[in-house]
C-alpha cells in the first residue's frame, strides 16, 4: 500500500493542532522534555503549518554611508511544521524550536534529506518567524537551536528509514491512519 496524499493531508492538519503537537513530541522524548512546563504543554508551544520565516540579508555598505539597513525577503521553508516554544506566563517565544517533515507522497529518500538540508541553509541566517496571527505580537527573533523531527509511514520504504538512521536523523513511524470518506469531509466543512 502506498502513501496517499490525503494521509499527508491528514496528518498535516492533525500536527497543526496543538494538543496533536504535543502527542507527536511525546513519541520522541528528548523533544517532549524541551516543552516549557510540562503543566500547561498547550499554553507552551505554537504550531505554525508551511512556515514562513523573514530572512535578513545584509545590504552591501556604501561609501557614503557607515551603516546600511538589512534587506528583508519572506520565504517559506520546505518543511511541513514548525513547533515554537514559548514561555506560558509571560508569552514569550523561547529559544528552542523543532522542524517536522511529513513524509509526502512519492518522496524518496534524496528529497526529504533535502528538504531539511534547505531548511538549515534558510534558518542559518539571521531571520524572525512570521507568527500566526494570535501571536503577532511576539517576539519571534530565530532561536537558539533547531532540531529536525521526520514523520514517516508504516509503509515508507524501508531505504528511506534505514536512511534517516544512517544519518543520525531522528524520526517516528505514524501508525495507520483510518481513511475520511469523501461524504464526512464535504458534510464536515457545512456543519454548524
Amino acid at each position: 500500500m502506498s502513501i496517499k496524499p490525503s494521509h499527508y493531508e491528514q496528518l498535516l492538519c492533525q500536527y497543526s493542532d496543538r494538543l496533536s503537537a504535543i502527542s507527536l513530541l511525546k513519541q520522541h522524548r528528548s523533544y517532549l522534555e524541551m516543552i516549557p512546563s510540562l503543566r500547561r504543554p498547550e499554553e507552551s508551544l505554537i504550531t505554525i503549518p508551511l512556515p514562513l520565516v523573514k530572512v535578513r540579508h545584509p545590504k552591501p555598505l556604501s561609501e557614503n554611508r557607515l551603516s546600511s539597513p538589512n534587506i528583508q525577503e519572506a520565504i517559506q521553508l520546505p518543511c511541513d511544521l514548525a513547533i515554537i516554544m514559548c514561555d506560558p506566563e509571560w508569552k514569550i517565544k523561547l529559544g528552542s524550536e523543532i522542524i517536522i517533515f511529513i513524509h509526502r507522497p512519492h518522496e524518496d529518500f534524496s528529497h526529504l534529506l533535502s528538504r531539511w538540508r534547505q531548511t538549515q541553509i534558510h534558518l542559518d541566517k539571521d531571520y524572525e518567524w512570521l507568527m500566526p496571527m494570535k501571536q503577532a505580537h511576539m517576539l519571534s527573533e530565530g532561536g537558539e537551536k533547531v532540531y529536525p523531527l521526520f514523520v514517516v509511514f508504516e509503509n515508507t520504504l524501508e531505504r528511506i528509514k534505514k536512511g534517516l538512521k544512517g544519518a543520525c536523523l531522528p524520526y517516528i513511524v505514524q501508525q495507520s491512519i483510518p481513511e475520511e470518506s469523501e461524504d464526512n469531509l464535504e458534510l464536515g466543512e457545512f456543519r454548524i
